[in-house]
Order: C-alpha cells, then sequence, then structure tokens
C-alpha cells in the first residue's frame, strides 16, 4: 500500500505544475483482455495459451503532444490449463509509467488522423496471491518493470478504441506462479514475465476540442518544437532552449544575450572578454590590454591617472597636463626625473646642470678683458673692441648660471 501511495504522490507532484495548454491532457483507460505468464511454474502446472482473464484501469497526463505519464492498475486471473493440475491465483499490479505518442514523433497526420501508437514504459508493485491448491494469504510482493504499445482508433473527439500488448517483468518473485515451488526471484529474470493483451476504450476529460493524442501541432519556425511549446514559435531555435536560438553557441540563448552573435561568457552576459579583464570588450576601450573598471579597461602602468595608451611616459608617474610624464620645473628640455639639478637649468648633455667654465675658457676671457679700450675720456668703447665684446657675450651665453 506505501508503495502504491508513493506512486500517488509522485504522479500528482509530476502534474501539480502544469501549464494549460490549447488541446486536452488527460485521459482515463479502461482495457480487459487475455493473458500468458511464463515460467516459473511447478511440474505438471501450467496455463493455457492465452488465458481469460485480466483487465486494466489507468490515468493518463500528456505533458505535451509527444511525451506524458500514466498511473494505472492491473488484474489477472491466473488459472490451469484443462489438462493441468487445478490451481487458481489472483494477480494484482500498479505502475507508474511513461508515454511517448509515436503518432506525433512519427508525423502518422500525414498520412492519417484516424490512427494513432502510444509507447509506454515505467516500473511498479505487484502482488501474487494464489489461492489453490494452497492459499498463499501474505501474497508475494515483487516489483515490476512493464513496457507496451497502444495502438488507437479514433472514434470522436472524446473517445478512442484501443488495443495493449504489455509485457510485465518481475523482480524479487519469490513463489511460482502456483503457488507450490519456491523461486530466485533476485534479480532481473526473463523467465519471470506476464504478457497481457487486450482491448479498450480512452475516455479523454478536458474542455478543448482535441486530445494531445491528436493534435496537428503547428510548427511556425520549423524548428521540430510545436509551437505551444515553443518560447519563440516565429524563430528557428533548439529544444535545449524551448525553440529559442542560440546564434553564437555560446549557451545563452539571444533574448539574455548582450552580444548574440558572438560568443561570450554568462558572467557577462554572453559577451567576450579578450583580454580576461572582467570588462566585456563592447564596454573595454583597450580590449586586447587588461585593464580596470575605472579605466574603462585600458591598462595605467605607473598609476598616474594616465592610461598608457594617453600617456607618454607609460613606466614613470607624470601629471595629466604633461602627457603623464613628470614635470620640467627649470624648464631646461631635462625632465625632472632625469635631470641632476631640476631647479636649474642646464644641457641634457650634462643631465639638466648648469656647465661651468673650464680653465680654458676663464683664460679666454681674461685675455680679451686686457684688450678691451675705451674713447678717451668717454664711457664708450673703441671701435676695435667691439668684436671682442660680441667674442665675450657669447661666452657668456653659453654659461648662464656661471658666476665670472
Amino acid at each position: 500500500m506505501k508503495k502504491i501511495i508513493f506512486s500517488l504522490l509522485l504522479f500528482g507532484a509530476i502534474t501539480a505544475n502544469a501549464q494549460e495548454k490549447n488541446y486536452n491532457q488527460w485521459s482515463v483507460e479502461v482495457e480487459a483482455g487475455v493473458h500468458k505468464p511464463a515460467s516459473p511454474f511447478s511440474p505438471g502446472y501450467y496455463t493455457s495459451t492465452p488465458s481469460l482473464w485480466q483487465g486494466g484501469l489507468g490515468v493518463r497526463y500528456m505533458m505535451n503532444e509527444r511525451f506524458g505519464i500514466k498511473l494505472d492498475a492491473g488484474y489477472n486471473s491466473i488459472e490451469n490449463h484443462d489438462d493441468s493440475q487445478k490451481f487458481e491465483t489472483k494477480y494484482f499490479r500498479t505502475s507508474l509509467q511513461g508515454v511517448v505518442n509515436l503518432g506525433n514523433v512519427l508525423n502518422f497526420n500525414n498520412w492519417t488522423n484516424t490512427f494513432n501508437l502510444l509507447a509506454h514504459g515505467g516500473m511498479g508493485y505487484s502482488l501474487n496471491t494464489p489461492k489453490s491448491p494452497i492459499d498463499y494469504d501474505k501474497g508475494d510482493e515483487m516489483l515490476n518493470l512493464i513496457v507496451g504499445f497502444t495502438p488507437q482508433i479514433k472514434l470522436s473527439d472524446r473517445i478512442a478504441l484501443t488495443g495493449d500488448l504489455s509485457m510485465v517483468n518481475h523482480i524479487r518473485q519469490s513463489v511460482s506462479w502456483d503457488g507450490l515451488q519456491t523461486t530466485d526471484g533476485r534479480g532481473l529474470n526473463g523467465k519471470h514475465m506476464l504478457v497481457n493483451a487486450s482491448v479498450g476504450l480512452t475516455f479523454y476529460l478536458g474542455k478543448n476540442a482535441v486530445h494531445a493524442d491528436w493534435f496537428e501541432g503547428t510548427d511556425t519556425d520549423g524548428d521540430g518544437i510545436y509551437d505551444s511549446d515553443d518560447a519563440c514559435p516565429d524563430v528557428f531555435g533548439l529544444a535545449a532552449f524551448n525553440g529559442c536560438p542560440d546564434t553564437d553557441g555560446d549557451g545563452i540563448v539571444d533574448s539574455k544575450d548582450d552580444c548574440p552573435t558572438v560568443a561570450g561568457l554568462a558572467a557577462l552576459y554572453g559577451c567576450p572578454d579578450a583580454d580576461g579583464d572582467g570588462i566585456a570588450d563592447k564596454d573595454d576601450a583597450c580590449p586586447n590590454e587588461k585593464g580596470t573598471k575605472a579605466n574603462k579597461g585600458c591598462p595605467d602602468t605607473d598609476g598616474d591617472g594616465v592610461v598608457d595608451k594617453d600617456d607618454a611616459c607609460p613606466t614613470v608617474a607624470g601629471p595629466a597636463d604633461n602627457k603623464g610624464c613628470p614635470s620640467d620645473t627649470d624648464g631646461d628640455g631635462v625632465l625632472d626625473n632625469v635631470d641632476k639639478c631640476p631647479t636649474v637649468a642646464g644641457p641634457a648633455s650634462n643631465y639638466g646642470c648648469p656647465v661651468a667654465p673650464t680653465v680654458e675658457v676663464m683664460a679666454t676671457l681674461n685675455e680679451y678683458a686686457r684688450t678691451i679700450l675705451f674713447d678717451t675720456g668717454k664711457a664708450t668703447f673703441h671701435k676695435e673692441s667691439i668684436d671682442i665684446l660680441k667674442a665675450m657675450t657669447a661666452i657668456f651665453k653659453d654659461y648662464p648660471q656661471a658666476d665670472f
């Protein structure tokens, strides 16, 4: 009983969040027919082929036009053949099964709208209760594995005539069908089988005009997913994304992909990050160089606030108004970071420091000074001294910081 209750709860949980479709999804199935139990039998005990009788009742729910589940129960009356030793056994079964609508999978609707074929399979609980020649009151509890096919003929939008051929195999069958002999029920034994053949009726429930068994789904975009189950019915897509496309194949559906034509990362909403700095290429001013968000993805090697691509001195910090290079305080054209005399102008050849006049230069100046002549009684120079004064001035200009 616990196993039956568990099956009911599982069936209910699967169908609890069902979304309403434009076709009916529920149906009730009743069937009756013949059966043939295979071994195990005690010597001298066997049944007719086929034997009467067996029956079943089930409830089926189709999640879409192709796949569904059903919970069903079955009963078999297993009795001896006329030439066999007499015995009688009652067999009960309940199973939770998956259902495949082969008609819709294989597009039967291209050639018929009255014939269909379902396949089903699952597992459940069985109870074998021999009644005579001994009464096996406690019953033989087993697990069952069931597979089968159900042809359907549509009688109306509410009823279908069905046939069914099912094979039921048993795990843990410990007593023969007649109840007189113990068996090794461990594992799956292909001989512990019961074959059922039946005819029946399926009654379709719901307010819509047609059931999923016969629904001719529309697939506008041709992606193999019916519009009723297609989240993007007008765009060719993938079943993995409920019919929506993933153009760049990055595993992110286009509707949630900020870069739908270029493969990217889920963390960046489908956009690539070539330099791996955590900034999507589309937002990265330096997509091939690792940088920071503060600099829009660009590097600033010297940390001076001027990104490398705009920094004339990318490895040495400097103010932005000097293009990222250090200042030139003394204005001598030698930047402070290499200027050994940053506050005193000097040539680059002397590392920015002023050059002192040599002994030879001082001697030349002294010689020039001795030859300067003034006009008598006047503060003017002789004409002969003008060229000497010009030569001295040139020397002074070469040593602007020198004290002569």
